[in-house]
Parts: structure tokens; C-alpha cells; sequence
């Protein structure tokens, strides 16, 4: 299975100069949780997550209409191409630790969006078969890998009565 039998087409994206208020309106408009940024010959230059948005206006006092996009995202952008095996790509969220990867083609252009979420909607049952598509083992090991804590959980330490 390839990431262009899964992704999300066509892509729903913004500009590096587009607001967050803007960013916010068309994330709700399109019921989506991350945009790609295109820079203006169409190539993926970031992504912006609803969770960056609710960062950078939590820990300054502006409003939305205020602050580009440009200013939240980071400089580098896991992707994945068109062509990909689903495997390629679940990998490369796994390594990067994105729930979401823009799909681009042989010259950087945005074909579309994958998403953990479109490949949970894949997923079949593994029943030892060897099939191109993806199991859920596959979805749940990328899950996993993504949500893996970077240092030990804070405990605390129960007070005594």
C-alpha cells in the first residue's frame, strides 16, 4: 500500500506570512488539526498544529491576528512522497515523532496530508497473511513510538496521613 492510496487530498494548507487567527478559522472550517505551510513556489516549508497555536498564544499576551505562522513553526519538516510505501512513511512518523506527515512530490510540491489517523482507518486485523496494506500492529507501534515519553513521568510521592 502507498501513502497516496491513504493520504488526505486535496491538501488544506496556509503561507508562512498567514496569522494564527486566520490559521485557527480554516483549521475549524476544515475540521483539521495541523496545516502545511507552503512557501510561495507551493513547496513545504513547516507545519502548524492547533497545539503550537495554543502554545504561542498561551505564553504571550497577543492576539491571533498578531502573530504569522512563521514565528510557531519550526524549521524542519519530516515528509513523505506520493510513492512511498505506508511502511516508509509510518517509519518516518515513528522517527520524528509526528502524528502527521504533508505529502509531497518529486520536486518539494504538496500533494496532500497523512495522518496517524488515516492509517487507523486502514488497519486491518494481522492474521499472519502477508499483505501490502498495513495491520494494526503497524498503526499501534507508530502510536507507541510517538507517544513514548522523553524522560521518566513525574511521580508524586504519596503524602501521609
Amino acid at each position: 500500500m502507498r501513502v497516496c492510496d491513504v493520504m488526505r487530498k486535496p491538501p488544506v494548507y496556509c503561507q508562512p506570512d498567514t496569522n494564527l487567527a486566520a490559521a485557527t478559522a480554516l483549521m475549524w472550517d476544515k475540521d483539521c488539526e495541523a496545516l502545511p505551510v507552503v512557501d510561495e513556489n507551493a513547496r513545504v516549508c513547516g507545519v502548524i498544529t492547533d497545539r503550537d497555536i495554543c502554545i504561542a498564544l498561551g505564553t504571550r499576551n497577543v492576539r491571533g491576528s498578531e502573530v504569522t505562522v512563521c514565528e510557531v513553526t519550526s524549521s524542519s519538516t519530516p515528509t513523505c512522497r506520493v510513492d512511498d510505501d505506508i511502511h516508509i512513511a509510518l517509519n518516518t512518523m515513528r522517527e520524528a515523532r509526528a502524528r502527521r506527515l504533508p505529502v509531497v512530490n518529486g520536486m518539494g510540491g504538496l500533494e496532500g496530508m497523512l495522518s496517524l489517523d488515516d492509517a487507523v482507518m486502514w488497519a486491518q486485523h494481522d492474521d499472519g497473511a502477508r499483505r501490502p496494506g498495513v495491520s494494526y500492529e503497524d498503526v499501534v507501534n507508530t502510536f507507541r513510538a510517538i507517544c513514548q515519553h522523553r524522560s521518566p513521568p513525574c511521580r508524586s510521592t504519596p503524602i501521609a496521613a
